[in-house]
């Protein structure tokens, strides 16, 4: 399977999830949550200090360097970092399940390649029947 059809195959994947729309959202969010922060926080005196300090409480960091104060502040970061916490759960869930589910297309892709090469032995030659003889001997080999 190609880069480009893996990569096609995980977007997809987040679509149905619909995980791409609640990364979109979230996106959305924390950029609007920047703005009461910068308002209400009298420590964080631009917009640009408002973004860095909901990135380093979303994510956990928390460098300490801006600390909310005010209600209104603590409320926006409690609930942005609530929120950044599930959407690294879903993107993970989505990786994760994308992962498993490619094994498994893999596993079956292989498994009807076995399959077709065991309907067609008479039509196989030295070579291919030995490398399948190889093939089952590691298999079981493995088990």
């Amino acid at each position: 399977m190609k880069r480009k059809q893996i990569r096609r195959m995980l977007i997809k994947s987040f679509k149905i999830a619909g995980a791409d729309k609640i990364i979109g959202i979230y996106f959305i969010w924390f950029f609007i949550a920047a703005v009461p922060v910068w308002i209400f926080e009298p420590g964080i005196k631009n917009y640009a200090d408002s973004l860095w300090f909901c990135f380093a409480s979303s994510t956990t960091i928390g460098y300490g360097d801006y600390v909310a104060v005010t209600f209104v502040g603590r409320i926006v970061i409690v609930l942005l970092s609530v929120y950044s916490v599930a959407v690294i759960a879903i993107f993970t869930a989505v990786i994760t399940g994308f992962f498993s589910d490619l094994a498994r297309f893999r596993a079956s892709e292989n498994a009807r390649a076995f399959i077709y090469e065991l309907e067609h032995l008479p039509e196989l030659s030295k070579e291919e029947l030995e490398d399948l003889s190889n093939r089952v001997k590691n298999f079981n080999s493995k088990r």
